[in-house]
C-alpha cells in the first residue's frame, strides 16, 4: 500500500518504501487492506496543490513528509462509490483552498492503484466512459436545430459540452436522468456551491450559474423530449442553477401541461426543501419523486454550511414528510465527508431524521470541498468516530426499509 505521488507536472509516482496514509477529520490514519478497493473505471487521480505528501514508514510507524517539490495526490471517484478517507497532505500554504471537488484517497498495491472507498450502488449508468463524446455532439446538435430557441438546450448544451456533466448529456442522449434547470436564485448560501461563490470565499465556482427565468414552454419542451420511456427520468435542480422550488409557478404550470399529454417517465426535483409551502404545491402538481440535498440532521452543522435563508431544518423536514405521504418517493443528497458524517452524534441523528421523514433511499454524494476550510467551519466532533465503513454497516441494521444508494433511482415498485 504504498505512497501515490505527483511531481509539479503531473506525473504520478509510487514510492518505493514509504506506505500511502489518509485522513479522517483532522486525524491522519493508516490505511487497512479492507478499506481499499481498485481504481474504479471513470476516477480521476489529481494531484492536491500546495501541498506535500505524507507517508509513512512501515518499521516505524512514523509519519512523515516526503522531500522535495512533491503533491499529495488525490481520486475523484464516479457515481457508485463513497470514499472511506481523504487523502494524507499538508499544505504549504495554509491560505490557498483546494478546487471544488471530492477527493479519495490513493495508494499503490499489487501493481496496481487503490482508494480508500467501497461500492455503494452500480456504477455503470453514470460512468463517464460510458457518454460517447460524438454521438452526444450529434445530438446537441439535432436538438438545438429542432429547438433554435430554446434557451435552457443551449445552456445545457454549455454544460455538456464543455463541463462535460453527465445529467445534462444524458438530457441530449435522452437516457437515464435528466435536467431541466428553471432558478437562477437561492435561499441558501451554501459554502460549497459549485455554480456561485462570493469574490472573498477563496473558492471558485467550477460552473457557471443558469442567468435568466426559463419559460414554462422551454421547459415544457425539454420534459416531453426526455420522458419517452417508462424508466425516464427528468430532473428540476441541478449543479448549474439555484434552488428550483423558488420557481415553483413555471415548475407546477410545466408539470400540468406535461402530464396532460403523457404518463411516461418519473418527474423528479432536486432541491434544498427549505419553502416547504412551494414544495406542497409542486408535489401536489404531480411529482413523483424528490430528493433533499443535506449535510446533516444536526442545526449547528447543517446551519453552519448551508447559511439558509428564512427557513430551517424543520421546514425541510416537513417537505419530506409532506410528499412522503402524498406517494413520492423520496430520498436525501447526502454531502458526506470522512471524520464528520461518521461522528457518533451524526449517524444517531441522521437515522432519526429518516425515520421520522419516512425516507426511501439515502445517496451517499462525496462532499466537494476542501478539507480544512469545512473542518474550520463546522462544529467539532462530540463522540466517538466510527469510520465511513462502519457507518454504512449501522445504517444497513438500523433502516432495513432505506436503501443505501449513490443516484436517484426509478422506484423498485412501478406505478399502476
Amino acid at each position: 500500500m504504498h505512497l501515490v505521488y505527483a511531481d509539479e507536472q503531473g506525473n504520478v509516482f509510487d514510492h518505493p518504501e514509504l506506505y500511502g496514509v489518509a485522513r479522517s477529520g483532522d486525524n491522519l490514519v493508516e490505511l487497512l487492506e479492507d478499506e481499499l478497493i481498485p481504481l474504479p473505471a471513470g476516477a480521476t487521480l489529481v494531484g492536491l496543490p500546495h501541498t506535500r505528501a505524507i507517508g509513512m514508514d512501515p518499521d516505524s510507524g512514523r509519519m512523515q513528509l516526503l522531500p522535495g517539490n512533491y503533491q499529495a495526490v488525490g481520486a475523484l471517484l464516479p457515481q457508485g462509490f463513497t470514499r472511506f478517507y481523504v487523502p494524507g497532505y499538508s499544505k504549504t500554504d495554509k491560505s490557498q483552498k483546494f478546487p471544488l471537488f471530492g477527493y479519495t484517497a490513493v495508494v499503490w498495491k499489487d501493481g496496481g492503484f487503490y482508494v480508500a472507498a467501497g461500492q455503494t450502488d452500480d456504477p455503470e449508468p453514470w460512468n463517464p466512459e460510458n457518454c460517447d463524446r460524438n454521438e452526444l455532439k450529434l445530438e446537441v446538435d439535432r436538438l438545438l436545430g429542432t429547438y433554435p430557441d430554446n434557451r435552457l438546450y443551449k445552456h445545457l448544451s454549455h454544460c455538456a459540452l464543455e463541463y462535460e456533466c453527465l445529467t445534462a448529456s444524458n438530457t441530449f442522449l435522452q437516457r437515464l436522468e435528466g435536467a431541466v434547470p428553471v432558478s437562477f436564485s437561492c435561499n441558501a448560501g451554501c459554502y460549497g456551491c459549485i455554480s456561485e461563490q462570493p469574490d472573498d470565499s477563496g473558492f471558485v465556482a467550477p460552473q457557471t450559474r443558469l442567468k435568466f427565468r426559463p419559460e414554462a414552454d422551454e421547459v415544457v419542451d425539454i420534459m416531453l423530449e426526455h420522458l419517452k420511456t417508462p424508466q425516464s427520468i427528468i430532473s428540476f435542480g441541478q449543479g448549474c442553477e439555484g434552488e428550483p422550488s423558488t420557481q415553483a409557478k413555471t415548475i407546477i404550470e410545466a408539470i400540468k401541461r406535461v402530464r396532460e399529454q403523457t404518463s411516461l417517465g418519473y418527474i423528479n426535483i432536486n432541491t434544498n426543501a427549505g419553502l416547504s409551502d412551494h414544495l406542497r404545491a409542486i408535489t401536489d402538481a404531480g411529482l413523483d419523486l424528490m430528493r433533499v440535498s443535506t449535510i446533516s440532521a444536526l442545526d449547528d452543522h447543517y446551519n453552519a454550511y448551508y447559511k439558509p435563508r428564512g427557513y430551517t431544518l424543520k421546514n425541510v423536514e416537513k417537505s419530506l414528510r409532506y410528499a412522503a405521504d402524498k406517494g413520492v418517493y423520496t430520498s436525501i443528497n447526502y454531502l458526506i465527508f470522512p471524520g464528520v458524517t461518521d461522528r457518533e452524534e451524526e449517524i444517531e441523528a441522521m437515522i432519526d431524521f429518516a425515520r421520522r421523514t419516512g425516507l426511501k433511499l439515502i445517496q451517499m454524494r462525496n462532499l466537494n470541498i476542501d478539507p480544512d476550510a469545512y473542518l474550520e467551519l463546522i462544529p467539532p466532533a462530540q463522540g466517538e468516530i466510527y469510520g465511513m465503513k462502519t457507518l454504512l454497516e449501522i445504517y444497513k441494521q438500523e433502516l432495513p426499509d432505506v436503501v443505501i444508494g449513490s443516484y436517484t433511482h426509478v422506484p423498485p415498485v412501478a406505478r399502476p
